[in-house]
Order: C-alpha cells, then structure tokens, then sequence
C-alpha cells in the first residue's frame, strides 16, 4: 500500500470535518464582524439542529424533516437575538458575553433535561451517508459532498453580502456601527439577519458533521463550536474567506493527527502505537496559543485602530 493510499483516507475525513467547522466558524465571524462580539451560543445552536433532526426524522420523510429543521434554527437564531442580545445592545460587553454563555448552558440543560443525557443516534439519511468508493477508498458520500456544497453556499453568502442592499447594509455596519445609525441604517435588521445566516450555516453543517458522527448528545456542540472559533480566530475573525481557510486546515491536520500513529506504523517509520490520537484536540488549542502571540489579528484579519 502507497504512502497516498494510507493518508488519503484522513486527508477526505479531515476535508470534510473541516468543511463544517468553516460554516460554523462564518456565524462566529460575521456576528464579530458586526458586533465586535463572540455568540458563545453558536455551537449549543449546531447542537439543537442535530437534535431536532433526531426527533423530526422519526416522524416525517427527509424531504420534510430537512426544511423543518433549517426554519426552526432560523428561528431559534432570531430568538436568541432578541432575548439575549438586543436588550443589551447599549450595554458594557461583558454583560452581552456573560447573556450569551446564559444561553449556551439554557440550551445545553433544555437538551439534558429532554434526552436524559443519552446518546441519540442521527438518522441516517438516504444517498448523503451511502458509502462509496473514492480512489479505492471507501468513504460516505457526504465526505465528497461537504467541501462542494460549502464552497456555493461562500459563494452564495460573498454574493449576498456584495450585491443586495442587505449585505451592502452589513458591510457598512461592520466598517462603523455608529455611523451606520447615523446614516438611518437600520441596525436591528442587519444584527437579526446576521444571526439567521450564521444559525442557517451552522444548521447546515450540523447535518452533514452528524452525518459522519451519529451521536448526539447535549454537549456535543461545544467542541465543534470551540473549534471552530478557533478556525475563525485563525484565520482572521471578521473575515469570512479566513474562517473557511482555517476551519478547512484545522479539520485536516485534526484528522491527520487522529491517524498518526497508523500513518506511520503501515509507513513502517514506527512498530509500535505512540497514542498521537490524544493530542487532536490539544493541537486546535495550541494553533490558537500561536496565532494570538505571532499574528493576533490572524492570516486575514485587519488590525483595528480605535480612535481615542
């Protein structure tokens, strides 16, 4: 077996998984980008998109539960943005991040107090979890589809932001918020849209990530959403092309790592199990420790300047 053969099957996986962290990693982004704010509520919204499709797919076809799911997370996007940060809109930032961890743990104990805390296990949906064979590797075929369906859906969301009077709106909140209110921009429309986006991409890869890993349990939101803050951070929080790039990078080198040690065992580089797996979660946490000391405001960030 080719050294290609052995780290293909990772180099797919870690796509795929770094595919999703990038759609959630763009709601982290463009609430900051707007806000100057981190929703520490997203991952717990990724987390409720996986659960609600548990429960609708027991009920209804795919073609009904699919759609359902988006509109309730849209929703619960729009709701989470009227209850916990428009009130405090003019309020001192910490107040608004300690509202949004309010609401991380809201959701993470409505989720315990209605699974019991048991492993729920994802439908699997029909032609998106098949498997097949992909340069005589054997994969899902949502680990092909993911990195496809991220890049129209960038390419539908740079078009919005670009070409609409909504996203024209966006950029010019994000560039100064007070000027904006000043110019009769309405910033509730902008903020609440901005937050059903980010819900509406985080839904998405909700079902493509519990595709490849069915279980879902109420916690299981907050370490895609830790990650994929860090992909934001990475590549440049405001910056919706730097979390792509960095959650598509973070996805790879975590699989990568998590197949180390049988990389180099059928590589015969070693004989025996170094255990390299238990350090794939550490790595995403010292790739941030790296960027905040080299390059703060990451690969794509712009440094700010604050006028006193």
């Amino acid at each position: 077996m080719s050294f290609l053969q052995v780290v293909l099957p990772y180099i797919l996986a870690g796509v795929s998984v770094g595919g999703q962290y990038a759609l959630i990693a763009i709601g982290y982004t463009m609430v900051y980008g707007i806000l100057r704010l981190i929703n520490f509520a997203h991952g717990e919204v990724f987390m409720v998109a996986g659960l609600m499709m548990v429960y609708l797919a027991f009920k209804l076809p795919f073609f009904l539960s699919i759609p359902l799911v988006l509109l309730i997370i849209v929703a619960l996007g729009f709701v989470i943005e009227r209850t916990a940060y428009r009130p405090l809109r003019s309020a001192p930032r910490m107040s608004v991040m300690i509202s949004a961890i309010g609401i991380s743990y809201l959701l993470q104990n409505l989720a315990l107090y209605i699974t019991g805390g048991l492993n729920k296990n994802y439908p699997t949906i029909p032609w998106i979890s098949d498997p097949i064979i992909f340069l005589d590797v054997t994969i899902k075929r949502v680990t092909i589809i993911t990195p496809f369906l991220v890049l129209i859906l960038i390419i539908c969301l740079v078009w919005l932001i670009n070409n609409t009077k909504i996203g024209i709106a966006m950029r010019a909140v994000a560039e100064d918020f007070e000027t904006s209110q000043l110019m009769g921009i309405k910033i509730d429309s902008v903020v609440t849209f901005t937050f059903t986006i980010g819900s509406l991409l985080a839904a998405v890869g909700s079902i493509l990530y519990f595709s490849n890993y069915p279980g879902v349990i109420p916690t299981a939101g907050a370490m895609p959403g830790l990650k994929a803050f860090v992909a934001a951070v990475f590549g440049g929080i405001g910056s919706i092309p730097g979390a792509v790039i960095g959650g598509f990078l973070i996805g790879i080198c975590e699989s990568i790592i998590k197949g180390l040690d049988t990389i180099l065992i059928q590589s015969n580089i070693i004989q025996v199990p170094l255990e390299l797996a238990t350090f794939s979660d550490a790595f995403t946490f010292v790739l941030l420790i790296i960027i905040l000391v080299l390059r703060p405001s990451g690969l794509f960030g712009k440094k700010s300047l604050e006028k006193v």
